[in-house]
């Protein structure tokens, strides 16, 4: 390796070591605020022995996580070191010299060996910790088919995305990135408005939401608040696990709200139609829109970065490929699916910085949308809503600040419940 490739391998040995430890930084963070005692300010939150059950619970989860964390890191440490990527794409060259069948097959068989490696520690999780604290329903079968389904997936969706974008990068000059930018922002809406139609029903079932109180209680607060709302659905989320949740997808006449069964088994009707209250608030705050434009922007900026590393007269791309031969000593041959993976990894940081921007969006429109439930519905019911889903889950109830910076898309329960007492007191 020349120089520049020597600095450019040390440049994302660096970015590797300095995420990892960031990452147990902050876990060991979090670990600060655990407590073996009732914090008074979970009280009317929280019984004694179930706070318990959350401390226990958030324990094994974080030494779980560290243990895979750390695992993922020394095998990524070591695949950059040995030169395995450059390996691997000299060994797929001796088969063919198509780009595309080069691509297809690089990150095909780099996906597969990650998922299969993997599956054990996945097992684990399901089957032993979530299994452990009474929240694991997936059977055997179950997360078999799932594994599966999603590798086909991967290879029909993400294999037919990844050769028509390589069709484009060899096709064209060195303004592929635009070209590239409008294929994903097409695919991006189309998922947005279909994703619930074409793939949630290859995993779970979801029916129109049964005629009765509920339904009437919704479609009442909907009209209310001007907001057509004909698709209510259910899914079976109990399915995989005991957790609860409910989302907004779709732009338009393909917009839906999906209740998860296990939701409406734990919630009263006027807990719900307030949950329901705080999506509907994201649409009228037009978050759904703003999230698909922020998304598409980033997509752009990311693209045309790219395109400054691996266009063909780059008289960087040669040198970012290289660096993927570590200590190696290999020879690495210019190409789009090395220059694409040594960008991921040189890119993380300033990925990072925009999900902190993001992330810290987020944060403030989950609080608007709560505001919004708060005004038009019931700010109680929706406090209510809040603690249950907190308490049932096994929530960290106080997160460390930093953490919550660099990972929360939601403000903690403790924020939202006092903002929603500011929003209770201006009601009355």
């Amino acid at each position: 390796m020349n120089s520049l490739s020597i600095l450019l391998f040390y440049l994302i040995l660096a970015i590797l070591v300095l995420d990892f430890f960031l990452e147990r930084l902050l876990e060991y963070l979090n670990t600060t605020r655990w407590s073996d005692l009732l914090p008074d300010e979970l009280k009317d939150i929280y019984e004694e022995d179930q706070y318990r059950k959350s401390q226990q619970y958030l324990k094994v989860k974080e030494r779980f996580s560290r243990i895979t964390s750390s695992f993922s890191f020394v095998v990524m440490m070591t695949l950059l070191a040995t030169g395995c990527f450059v390996w691997l794409d000299n060994l797929l060259r001796s088969f063919s010299g198509d780009p595309i069948i080069l691509a297809l097959f690089f990150f095909g068989i780099l996906g597969v060996a990650s998922s299969i490696v993997m599956i054990p520690f996945e097992i684990y999780s399901t089957f032993v910790i979530e299994e452990k604290f009474g929240f694991n329903k997936t059977t055997p079968r179950t997360f078999i088919l799932d594994k599966l389904k999603g590798w086909l997936l991967g290879a029909l969706i993400g294999g037919g995305l990844l050769a028509f974008v390589v069709w484009i990068y060899a096709s064209t000059g060195n303004y592929f990135w635009l070209i590239v930018w409008g294929v994903m922002t097409f695919f991006m809406v189309f998922m947005t408005m279909f994703y619930s139609n074409l793939i949630v029903p290859l995993f779970n079932k979801q029916k129109p939401l049964e005629a009765g109180e509920l339904r009437d209680a919704i479609e009442s607060f909907a009209t209310d608040v001007g907001f057509n709302l004909k698709n209510i659905y259910v899914i079976d989320g109990s399915k995989r696990s005991s957790k609860a949740n409910a989302y907004f997808t779709g732009l338009g006449m393909k917009k839906r709200i999906v209740l998860y069964d296990t939701l409406i088994h734990d919630h009263t009707t006027h807990e719900l139609v307030a949950i329901l209250a705080h999506e509907i608030g994201h649409y009228k705050k037009k978050h759904t829109r703003q999230g698909i434009l922020i998304s598409i922007l980033q997509t752009g900026l990311m693209l045309f970065i790219l395109s400054l590393f691996i266009r063909k007269d780059s008289w960087l791309a040669a040198d970012l490929c290289q660096a993927l031969s570590g200590f190696s000593g290999l020879e690495a041959t210019p190409g789009f699916q090395l220059g694409i993976l040594a960008f991921g990894l040189l890119y993380s940081p300033l990925s990072l910085m925009l999900g902190l921007v993001n992330s810290a969006l987020s944060r403030k429109n989950e609080y608007a949308a709560d505001r919004f439930a708060g005004e038009k519905y019931n700010p109680g019911a929706l406090q209510e809503a809040l603690k249950k889903l907190s308490v049932n889950q096994l929530s960290n109830l106080r997160p460390h600040p930093l953490y919550v910076f660099f990972h929360y898309s939601h403000p903690p329960l403790l924020s939202r419940l006092q903002a929603l007492d500011n929003t209770w007191d201006k009601a009355t």
